[in-house]
């Protein structure tokens, strides 16, 4: 059907993408109104099959389609509506298509017809002038000229990939460059190539090849592709002739045999397949690829290929070679290349990783942008970081997909993935010092409790769940109580697939853990988003991982924005579950984002957990105990107990000694052992926690110590502590997250109404009691709302018991076996018999 026949099919819309892929057209019934038709266009300057093309060309901004009523085929009939959308610098025909064209151009064609069935659809004019159609590029008009700025060369390039393809002559043959993307960053190291009119050589680098506008800045290009039609990774450009031909053994030779006839099946045009027949030249499509590829895993399960892997082997002598080497195992694994920030600190050599992790690789964010993580004892930056971008978790979530449908990791028994994560608890355990340098360094923890409760409680809950692999079992439940019964109910718990798990900054390595654990236990894959301020200790905990064996896909780690990478994996469409420990307005955003698919959400966020102290307590311990809710770690703790209650006959007696014990505490150094109460976090949540102190002196609560910033470099701030606060004050209703005790009287013996008090929040993680009076505590640790209730103690929390809050706090559980229900999904099976 041709493209101008709109009238001549009782066509009533015509669907134009501002920016898409090229869509023949197709016909849709509408029983009332005709036919919808869809066709690929851009307005005002562009329409026609080359839409996409110029739209990138071009760099526009915004991209979208109209839908129409259809005309005699310049697409200039009447408007019905329009859509657009956003574009990046580094937005692809796919990603735009994936992102926005099809969600979107489903969504308005309902909405189209519906208007019409309604007798509401508009008819807006469009002017005609200027209306033409552009065909598809030509390949010779495709050529790149090197005198233009960066990003107008990425537009060029990404504006022709996948047809006709941009390209430059290279060492006198023409080769098409495709993937391309900004690279904000320093020069790379890498070999130089020269590049055909190019004022500057190319550098191919590990991460492909770097070409630079006459501007000076850099574009990476991901694949080359040469006459012969041979693609290749663009890093591999100086030694991709460099593997000499394998002799086959017979079995080898049967196998080669067998795809032969595959392709034979496939290209019936051709009279013999030879070594040097290419697969394409012979009129292969990308359809081809997928059916190709199909047949051969039907006869050889144990022969994982990738469509890629068809496009770097084009001819069949080199498609063979190939696919023996991946039957062999020879190009299973990659040594993993590290690049490190390396510094002496803490009496050791710290090895840091600082970029994207993502498929068992640790590359720069596709678009090349970093961002300094800082040290806050000194202020100083420890490493500038990869910030990924959207590209970037559209990469992981594939890879964690890809390896969770068809990987290794699926087919694992579960004794297997249970073994593997031995052997990270085992890793971690190995650099537990190493990682609790790191934490330290760039969270503020007091290194040894980032020893012992950061890294050691991570390394404890990698066993736990560990454990638990191979005890995940479903039930068998009667369902027919007739007789004879051939009926037969069971239940399997099966992994959901790809979880997103987003973690705050204050146990960077521990959150981690919390919920990576529970979720690769249960057979899924994930891709992390550590807190942009607290990167390190994650992308650690990704070398470890691939040293221990995991296999590439399962495990991504993307440094970068909250706001971009966060959002973007909770709408994600490929994402199954989302994880999230933060602030409760984040976690509300997350559910909404996560509706999208109706992916399942455990949310762990804030609080303000309430600590009563009876009279009758043992007051010593109760100070001691007391002071670590507040102050432990620095008062960063989710958990922490942001509301004291204390009984009016004990009350100066326990703000006196908490204050004397205020005293002894040593600030300083989180490296010096001797030291008690470090930095916070980031210089950003010291001003809010003065702010914090501010607000509560204008409310008029007295300030008895603290309440200012530590005069030395850093972001010190003083243990803070507050009386004489009332229930409708600020402070007594919002969590500080910081050393701030927030204490309120309450009469002698009105238990019911402490327990009003207490209750008297939006929040409920966790709470606690001090008292001898066993019934007194059991009595209010029932009444208590809240998802832990400590009994004089607080802090305790072991990786075998369940933790998560009520209300605002959130839902779901970390740690204990109701962990693992978090990433399972129950399938019912009945079968008569």
């Amino acid at each position: 059907m041709k493209c101008h026949s709109y009238k001549s099919v009782g066509a009533e819309l015509n669907v134009l993408p501002f920016c898409t892929q090229f869509i023949p057209m197709d016909v849709i019934d509408c029983p009332k109104h005709g036919s919808i038709i869809y066709h690929p266009s851009i307005l005002p300057r562009h329409r026609g099959a080359s839409a996409i093309n110029w739209t990138l060309i071009q760099g526009d901004k915004k991209a979208g389609f109209t839908i129409f009523w259809a005309d005699d085929g310049l697409d200039t009939g009447p408007i019905l509506l329009q859509r657009e959308c956003d574009v990046g610098q580094n937005d692809t025909v796919d990603d735009l298509y994936n992102r926005f064209l099809f969600p979107e151009g489903i969504k308005a064609m309902v909405e189209a017809v519906h208007l019409i069935a309604d007798g509401k659809a508009p008819r807006i004019p469009q002017p005609k002038e200027g209306a033409t159609y552009e065909g598809i590029q030509k390949k010779e008009n495709a050529e790149i000229s090197w005198d233009q700025p960066a990003a107008a060369l990425h537009n060029w390039i990404r504006g022709h990939d996948k047809v006709p393809g941009a390209w430059a002559t290279i060492d006198g043959q023409v080769v098409t460059f495709y993937g391309s993307s900004l690279l904000d960053a320093s020069v790379p190291p890498g070999q130089e190539l020269a590049i055909k009119g190019a004022s500057r050589p190319g550098l191919v680098t590990k991460n492909g090849l770097v070409v630079f506008g006459n501007d000076g800045k850099m574009v990476l290009v991901r694949n080359l592709q040469f006459e012969d039609g041979k693609m290749i990774p663009a890093s591999k450009y100086f030694s991709a002739d460099e593997k000499t031909a394998l002799e086959l053994t017979e079995e080898e030779k049967k196998m080669a045999e067998d795809i032969r006839a595959i392709w034979k099946g496939i290209l019936s045009n051709v009279a013999v397949i030879e070594d040097s027949t290419d697969f394409f030249k012979s009129g292969a499509s990308s359809m081809h690829v997928v059916r190709m590829l199909e047949e051969i895993k039907q006869k050889y399960s144990g022969l994982q290929l990738q469509n890629e892997d068809v496009y770097m082997a084009t001819k069949f002598a080199d498609f063979i070679q190939m696919a023996v080497r991946k039957f062999r195992g020879e190009d299973k694994e990659e040594e993993l290349v590290i690049d490190y920030v390396s510094k002496n600190v803490n009496n050791m050599t710290v090895n840091m990783p600082y970029q994207c992790f993502i498929n068992g690789q640790f590359i720069n964010a596709d678009d090349g942008k970093t961002y300094d993580t800082i040290n806050p004892a000194d202020g100083s930056i420890i490493a500038s970081v990869s910030s990924a971008s959207l590209a970037d978790v559209d990469k992981a979530v594939a890879a964690a997909k890809e390896a969770f449908e068809n990987g290794e990791w699926g087919r694992m028994n579960a004794r297997e993935r249970g073994r593997l994560m031995y052997r990270l608890a085992d890793l971690m355990e190995e650099h537990q010092e190493e990682l609790a340098t790191i934490e330290s360094i760039d969270s503020g923890a007091v290194y040894t409790l980032a020893l012992k409760t950061h890294v050691g409680m991570s390394v404890q809950t990698f066993r736990y769940f560990a454990g638990w692999c191979d005890k995940i079992q479903g039930a068998t439940i009667p369902i027919n109580q007739a007789r004879p019964n051939h009926n037969l109910t069971f239940t399997k718990k099966e992994p959901i697939g790809v979880c997103a798990i987003v973690i705050p900054w204050n146990y960077p390595l521990m959150m981690l853990a919390w919920k990576s654990a529970a979720c690769l236990a249960a057979g899924n894959t994930l891709v992390l988003k550590p807190a942009q301020v607290t990167p390190l200790t994650s992308l650690k905990f990704a070398e470890l991982s691939a040293k221990a064996g995991f296999p590439k896909g399962v495990i991504n780690i993307l440094p970068g924005s909250g706001g971009l990478v966060g959002q973007h994996l909770s709408e994600h469409p490929d994402v199954r579950k989302v994880g999230f420990t933060g602030s409760t307005p984040t976690g509300k955003q997350i559910m909404k984002s996560a509706a999208t698919n109706l992916k399942k959400v455990s949310l762990e966020l804030g609080g303000k957990s309430p600590l009563i102290i009876f009279s009758d307590c043992e007051l010593d311990r109760a100070v001691k105990m007391g002071m670590g809710a507040v102050y432990f770690n620095k008062g960063e703790n989710c958990i922490a107990a942001g509301r004291l209650f204390v009984e009016e006959s004990i009350h100066d007696e326990f703000v006196r000694k908490v204050v004397e014990e205020i005293k002894k505490m040593k600030i300083g150094d989180p490296l010096d052992r001797s030291t008690d109460h470090g930095p916070q976090n980031h210089k950003a949540h010291l001003e809010k926690l003065l702010q914090y102190c501010e607000t509560g002196v204008k409310e008029g609560a007295t300030l008895v110590y603290g309440g200012r910033q530590v005069r030395r470099p850093g972001f010190f701030m003083e243990p803070t502590v507050f009386t004489d606060v009332e229930d409708h004050m600020y402070i007594a209703q919002e969590e500080s997250f910081g050393p701030v005790m927030v204490i309120s009287k309450f009469k002698n013996g009105d238990v019911d109404g402490v327990l009003r008090r207490a209750n008297t929040t939006e929040y409920g993680l966790a709470s606690g009691v001090f008292t001898k009076d066993i019934s007194k505590a059991l009595y209010i640790s029932e009444k208590l709302e809240a998802g832990t209730v400590f009994i004089n103690t607080y802090n305790k929390t072991d990786v075998a018991a369940p933790f998560g809050g009520f209300k605002q706090s959130g839902f779901g559980k970390d740690l204990g076996e109701e962990a693992l229900h978090e990433y399972l999904r129950t399938k019912a099976i009945t079968v008569e018999y």
